[in-house]
């Protein structure tokens, strides 16, 4: 099972710069972990018995139930508790998006409740780890394919998973159908259009007579691990697992999970036709775990205990049937013997739901409180919508109950894998790297901040669990931003001049007391950073999106730029900050000049630029291979995924006037004549070449 990183470059990459203080699985000779990333749907982060639910059972207070997640609190045992880490939206098309392209929501295509919409053609996780030499798989949930979903042919799909770097996909294309599951017997459907489960471009659905998702998703990803594993053992894989439960329908499965798990037991992929899998038998939508079937409860402690509402019954069943298929999954790697080459994530695209097709049968957040410590759900901006029970495991490398606290966020798996996979991040990427701090090699870095973006028309439940002032709380347009233990929260946003409350999150997880007026500081710079840190979409207009970028204020500077030359062969404009250089300076403007010649490399420049005065500013760049621009932490100019050499891109700004900081990357290879062109125009300003005395750098003093 050896996967030397060596041979693997040398069979499936170009030969590639590596980051300059690689930790141990980049280093030739050391094995390159399979990745697999399991997200569930809706799944909250009081939902995990080790979070918070285990300490409702240790209570035993009658009035408030329980749920059991057993084989997941051992997976948190022997990995990583993520216990700060956010999700980039609180509902799943933006959440997903943002994950797969590595991207907030300030720069990704899909927001909001653009559900069906095509996620972006550019870098994502299996294009990243694709070229990285991996086999990589999509199993469950997408709906990010493009084009209406009452579409029935994938050819049609612009944004199919096999056309956006996965080299197999089964499972659900389409949002809705992941209300569903039972995607042949459909019996809770709301929809009115008939289910598709595609096997690749065929839709199986015909053949899957009782077939409820969890186990069907579970089942085949099993089934596709042992056979990669008997025909392609030195090639590391990775596979996006993507659970549609326990959202929506509260279906039940049909039957107790079967017995072993692993290579022999658990679920398996039979593969004929009305019995795909061992549990497509008995009866669909009716078997409960026995905690659960005969569960009382008393409403307070002058009431008698009384029969669980039959949905939390369904709920917590849902929830359960996922912790036995990761233990599941876990056992299969362990009879496989690759259960230390292989790297596992257990997370949510957002808080718990209160979504329920069962008729007559309302759920509600609070009887299990899924929202665990804070408040909010689905579809809010506060901690209970966003912040993921968020699991690690890798036995022998990530050490066995390590709690993290150091706040993160999910677009940070692009650039923690590519760091896997030995490969650097493309420098579109907002995320940084999670594994020096998952496993205790080299540094870690951190962005100073996670953000989150969303709109929505409702309102937070009217839970007496929450703070008074959350309750019933008008969302609309929201805003959240984390810095250290601090998080700025703006709801309802009507003006881009609304303040940001503040909330110390550490000690006030509910979100109570609203420290802004003893923080002007750190409000205003909030209020800055948020502006700084995205660009508008028109597909999901903000408040703030006319607003001037703020300038910084560095001190003391002087003319030029720094700049940095990188040797090796790129698959995309990385991110140099993570790379070792192999020359660097300063200079008067961003010029190539004999910084590079035909052999393959890199430049990164970087500095400020001084905006003339207040106004719209459009930047214009043209490079032979390769280029991108961010001012601030917005990306600009992305002249990378499927550029044309040659070709100019624009991009537009509005900036105050003052210093703003910038980052260019560029890469080259191929032999070709090196090229980078940077012109702009903007108020006053025709299209031309950016001059000398616009470009700044800190002085020596200042640094």
């Amino acid at each position: 099972m050896q996967r030397l990183v060596c041979k693997l470059l040398s069979l499936c990459l170009l030969p590639l710069a590596l980051p300059a203080e690689p930790v141990a699985v980049a280093d030739a000779g050391l094995k390159r972990p399979n990745i697999i990333f399991i997200l569930t749907d809706d799944f909250g982060y009081g939902d995990l018995g080790v979070l918070f639910q285990n300490g409702r059972k240790q209570a035993n207070n009658r009035s408030q139930p329980w749920e059991l997640t057993p084989k997941l609190d051992q997976f948190a045992a022997e990995g990583a508790q993520l216990r700060s880490h956010y999700c980039a939206a609180p509902v799943c098309a933006p959440s997903r998006a943002s994950i797969l392209l590595g991207v907030s929501q300030g720069h990704a295509n899909v927001r909001d409740n653009q559900f069906d919409k095509a996620l972006e053609n550019n870098h994502n996780l299996a294009t990243v780890l694709k070229q990285a030499g991996y086999a990589t798989v999509a199993v469950g949930k997408w709906g990010l394919q493009g084009n209406d979903p009452g579409q029935t042919n994938p050819a049609t799909w612009p944004a199919f998973p096999t056309k956006r770097g996965f080299d197999s996909f089964f499972g659900y294309a389409r949002h809705e159908d992941g209300h569903e599951h039972y995607p042949k017997e459909a019996p809770y459907s709301e929809e009115k259009i008939p289910k598709q489960t595609w096997d690749g471009t065929n839709n199986i659905t015909p053949s899957l007579d009782k077939c409820y998702t969890a186990d069907l998703w579970t089942a085949w990803a099993k089934q596709w691990i042992v056979n990669h594993e008997r025909t392609h053992a030195d090639q590391p894989f990775f596979m996006y697992l993507a659970y549609d439960t326990p959202h929506a329908v509260q279906e039940l499965p049909t039957q107790e999970y079967p017995a072993g798990g692993g290579l022999a037991g658990g679920l398996q992929w039979l593969g004929i036709s009305g019995h795909m899998i061992n549990t497509a038998s008995g009866k669909p939508d009716s078997w409960v775990y026995p905690e659960y079937r005969n569960a009382t409860y008393a409403a307070n402690a002058a009431t008698p205990e009384v029969s669980w509402p039959d949905v939390y019954k369904r709920y917590a069943t849902a929830t359960r049937r996922i912790d036995d298929a990761v233990g599941d999954i876990q056992k299969l790697l362990q009879d496989l013997h690759i259960d230390n080459d292989t790297l596992v994530v257990f997370t949510s695209d957002n808080g718990p739901s209160i979504e329920s097709y069962i008729p007559n049968e309302p759920l509600e957040a609070n009887f299990f409180e899924s929202f665990g410590p804070f408040d909010g759900i689905k579809r809010d901006c506060l901690e209970g919508g966003i912040r993921m029970a968020t699991l690690v495991r890798w036995p022998g490398h990530v050490p066995a109950g390590l709690i993290i606290n150091r706040p993160s966020i999910s677009y940070d798996w692009l650039g923690t894998f590519a760091e896997v996979a030995g490969v650097p991040a493309p420098a579109r990427t907002d995320g940084v790297s999670l594994l020096p701090e998952l496993t205790g090699q080299g540094i870690q870095r951190d962005r100073g901040y996670v953000y989150v973006e969303y709109y929505n028309n409702g309102k937070t439940p009217d839970y007496v669990d929450f703070t008074p002032g959350n309750r019933g709380r008008r969302r609309n347009q929201m805003q959240a931003i984390r810095i250290g233990d601090y998080v700025g929260l703006r709801y309802d946003i009507k003006s881009p001049d609304n303040p940001f409350e503040i909330y110390q999150v550490t000690i006030d997880p509910k979100e109570k007391d609203n420290l802004a007026s003893k923080m002007p500081g750190l409000e205003k710079k909030m209020e800055t950073l948020v502006r700084q840190v995205r660009r508008p979409d028109s597909g999901a207009p903000r408040p703030y999106d006319r607003q001037l970028v703020p300038a910084s204020t560095p001190g003391a500077v002087v003319s030029g730029v720094e700049w940095k030359t990188y040797e090796g062969t790129f698959p995309w404009v990385p991110e140099f900050e993570i790379l070792k250089s192999a020359a660097a300076g300063t200079a008067s403007r961003p010029d190539l000049g004999k910084m590079i010649s035909h052999h393959d490399g890199g430049v990164f420049f970087n500095g400020y630029l001084k905006i003339p005065q207040d106004g719209d500013y459009t930047f214009y760049l043209t490079a032979d291979t390769g280029a991108l621009l961010r001012v601030h932490d917005a990306t600009v100019i992305d002249a990378d995924y499927g550029y044309s050499g040659g070709k100019e891109v624009s991009g537009s700004m509005r900036l105050q006037a003052g210093l703003h900081p910038f980052r260019l990357y560029y890469a080259h290879r191929n032999s070709v004549t090196p090229l980078l062109n940077i012109f702009w125009s903007g108020p006053g300003l025709p299209k031309g070449t950016i001059s000398s005395n616009t470009f700044w750098l800190p002085s020596q003093a200042n640094q």
